[in-house]
């Protein structure tokens, strides 16, 4: 995460107070160096034209200036922490407001619903960042909407009949467990609803509280317009892999009946390949080191347990990961995506959870 830039040059957009020239000379100097969004397609980094970057820091400072207060809000009232206190100013800096701004661009191009796909395992962000996309785009004049693929869940009652045919699906999350038809549904209908028109689609919703945190589906949201879609999940995108990928174990695959495990997973993949087709772009987040994932997740249950609620011990979390490994594991899938000219960002994630680099695809 860049940390390049004073934080009184921030406060003082924030105050909407103007700039010394050498701030505002060192914003520019700062903000053409640093590798993350700028779109900037037939220019050197070195020879971006003085104007071009004057009329891009501008863009900026005029959005987090409008969006900053909300966004502070809304990280205390969701218990949000971004690394230090300092560390929002930058992320909004050089990833949230440049994301923002390329959406909406991209909604402006395509003439209708644009469906942003992000791939990327817990702990990631996906949630703050649909959070705080949602502030950034209605400040932008866009409306926006967050839709998971944990909400098309298949109902409880099902999920237990699978099972049934197979006993290795304790929890829900692995491919088989979701209902693809009605995303393909919803996604369809996000998709042709005319834009600038105002018409109801149900919007589905998955409560992982009920049925003592083995989840049903709850009360469809109703969504009336959404300029710009965000469909979020721990493997959307994934593509099914050759089933010799599967011939060498690798932890914690181990034994001939996880490795059965895995190569249905990745057989039950082939039929969400439909539902990525609706994606007019994909993000991908990828974390330094995969093993950030159990770490992340212990913190979480040790911060639960501390405050007095129920969460697992560190044998139960470990199960619990290496569950997910089993199913699709990420170095076997996630390292193709990485060569996929379908995905248009990769954006690493140190162990902090905030962005170390972005490397921009198709501009």
């Amino acid at each position: 995460m860049l940390k390049n830039i004073p934080i009184r040059i921030f406060e003082l957009i924030i105050k909407n107070q103007l700039l010394p020239s050498e701030d505002y000379e060192l914003l520019i100097y700062k903000t053409r160096e640093n590798n993350y969004f700028l779109e900037l397609s037939g220019y050197d980094r070195q020879t971006i034209p003085w104007e071009l970057m004057v009329e891009i820091v501008d863009q900026r400072s005029q959005l987090l200036r409008s969006a900053f207060p909300e966004v502070s809000q809304m990280l205390v009232s969701h218990n949000i922490q971004i690394g230090a206190e300092s560390d929002v100013f930058h992320v909004l800096w050089h990833y949230w407001i440049p994301l923002a701004q390329r959406l909406a661009n991209r909604h402006q191009q395509i003439g209708r619903t644009f469906i942003q796909g992000l791939l990327g395992g817990q702990g990631l962000g996906k949630t703050t960042l649909g959070l705080v996309l949602e502030i950034l785009l209605k400040n932008l004049g866009k409306t926006f909407l967050s839709f998971s693929l944990d909400d098309l869940y298949k109902a409880y009652s099902d999920r237990q009949k699978l099972k049934e045919v197979i006993p290795e699906m304790i929890w829900r999350g692995p491919p088989s467990t979701h209902d693809v038809h009605l995303g393909l549904q919803v996604l369809q209908q996000l998709r042709d609803r005319p834009s600038n028109k105002s018409y109801p689609i149900s919007i589905p919703r998955f409560d992982k509280s009920l049925h003592s945190g083995e989840g049903d589906r709850t009360n469809p949201d109703i969504n009336y317009q959404a300029d710009i879609v965000l469909f979020e999940g721990w493997f959307v995108g994934l593509k099914p892999l050759p089933e010799s990928a599967f011939n060498t174990f690798i932890p914690p695959i181990l034994s001939e009946r996880d490795r059965q495990f895995a190569i249905a997973c990745n057989a039950h993949l082939s039929d969400y390949q439909t539902l990525w087709e609706y994606l007019d772009s994909l993000i991908v987040l990828i974390p330094e080191d995969f093993s950030y994932s159990q770490q992340w997740r212990l913190e979480a249950e040790h911060k639960l347990i501390n405050s007095g609620k129920s969460g697992m011990n560190d044998q139960e979390v470990t199960k619990f990961v290496e569950y997910f490994w089993k199913a699709l594991h990420p170095k076997l899938f996630f390292a193709p995506m990485l060569e996929d000219p379908q995905v248009d960002l990769i954006i690493r994630v140190g162990r902090s959870r905030l962005p170390i680099s972005c490397l921009e695809r198709n501009p």
